[in-house]
């Protein structure tokens, strides 16, 4: 985009060895773009599936008694914890069984890093 934008403006205003150069700069400009561009989007992995879920912090929507809901990036999931939670607290995810994620309080995982 850059390269006809500067192609076009160059040819119509300015004369001939300016308008040379300016295309020459647009066009390292462009490749610049586009290997930047690249190298980024290959250095960037992906983070699906399960594994990306455990360890993350979730919010209580629903009591959990032991059974409720929690929110996590948006998105409601059923949870289940073993010593409960109240709504608003924060849990971390420990395990995911099927479409419900096992938790625990954020609490827990705090102290045993420490």
């Amino acid at each position: 985009m850059i390269l006809l934008l500067a192609l076009v403006l160059a040819l119509v205003f300015m004369p001939w060895p300016w308008s040379l150069a300016v295309i020459a700069v647009a066009a390292s400009c462009e490749i610049a773009i586009m290997v930047f561009g690249i190298r980024y989007t290959r250095r960037r992995r992906s983070t699906v599936g399960v594994d990306s879920l455990i360890g993350a912090s979730a919010e209580v929507v629903t009591t959990l008694a032991p059974t409720g809901q929690v929110t996590l990036d948006g998105e409601i999931w059923r949870a289940h914890a073993e010593a409960g939670a109240q709504v608003g607290d924060t849990v971390r995810i420990r395990s995911v069984e099927g479409l419900t994620l096992e938790v625990e309080p954020a609490s827990v995982g705090s102290s045993a890093s420490t």
